[in-house]
């Protein structure tokens, strides 16, 4: 029964009741709205452009965190972790794989944009292809290497949840948090920076934009940010002195990212926007509205 397990540390039963509560609107919202992004791309024929495949592509890790979210509310409602070492270890592989492959994939859209507004350069099914698989390879190789020993896999602070361990503080995470945050997240956010940056200087010379260019970076730096921050503060200092509570900010707040994305990436483009209109309505669209924007 959930009465024989004590409340984990520095927590009071609303407090983990209220987490619990919000992992599981977290991760049903983004797998729901994901989900629509996914089938849509598969059921319109108009959608299955490369462009649109990294958007695809984005909704799948998305997806990937929310089930996430989904296994760490059922535990908190449990009040622990009912998965053994080894589930934990599996929960954080996967958490961490899918939040790095989210990452590269708003750079990626980002930089494809900036080719699209900027260039004039269409995206090929060949390079969508080889860059997809080269993130979700590169982005599994930096998540496996704490199953390996270079990093570690831990419980977060409400210990019905697992991720990257910072609690130690170590050489070893040191050693791993440096190169994985540089080409996971360091590189990527300059990607997405840069590239709105230009496309933004190109709408306003055109006098025509078409979406607002500041929000994919605000967007990604409020679901991520507190997370890079908590994890170089560990480096330096001692992370557990920390509040729990406030340490658990940073993965709430990151798993919002899967429904954030859906109304910046897939709601927010008017191309997949009707092709997601005609899946859910039957009403076929325009051929104009469909196409790829290039313009």
């Amino acid at each position: 029964m959930v009465t024989s397990y004590p409340l984990p540390e520095g927590f009071s039963e609303f407090d983990v009741f209220s987490l619990g509560s919000c992992l599981l609107v977290e991760g049903l919202l983004g797998f729901f709205l994901n989900a629509v992004t996914v089938v849509a791309f598969l059921k319109i024929r108009e959608l299955r452009t490369p462009s649109n495949f990294l958007v695809f592509s984005l909704a799948m890790a998305d997806m990937g965190i929310s089930m996430n979210a989904t296994v760490a509310a059922f535990s908190s409602f449990l009040r622990y972790w009912p998965y053994g070492s080894d589930g934990c270890q599996t929960h954080g592989f996967q958490g961490f794989m899918t939040a790095l492959a989210s990452i590269h994939f708003i750079a990626a859209v980002a930089w494809d944009r900036y080719h699209q507004y900027c260039t004039r350069t269409k995206l090929q099914w060949s390079s969508a292809i080889t860059l997809v698989i080269f993130i979700w390879l590169f982005t599994a190789f930096w998540a496996a290497m704490p199953l390996i020993g270079w990093g570690e896999y831990d419980y977060e602070p409400l210990r019905t949840c697992c991720t990257l361990d910072y609690s130690k503080g170590d050489r070893n995470y040191v050693s791993y948090l440096i190169p994985m945050s540089i080409f996971n997240m360091g590189i990527q956010m300059f990607v997405v920076m840069s590239s709105y940056q230009s496309i933004d200087r190109k709408f306003k010379k055109t006098g025509q934009a078409k979406f607002n260019c500041g929000t994919p970076l605000k967007t990604m730096l409020f679901c991520w940010g507190p997370y890079g921050i908590l994890a170089y503060y560990a480096a330096v200092e001692n992370a557990t002195l920390v509040s729990p509570k406030l340490r658990m900010i940073a993965p709430i707040l990151a798993k919002t990212s899967p429904t954030f994305n859906v109304f910046v990436y897939s709601l927010g483009n008017e191309n997949y926007r009707g092709g997601i209109w005609q899946l859910l309505t039957g009403q076929k669209i325009e051929t104009s509205a469909v196409e790829n924007k290039t313009k």
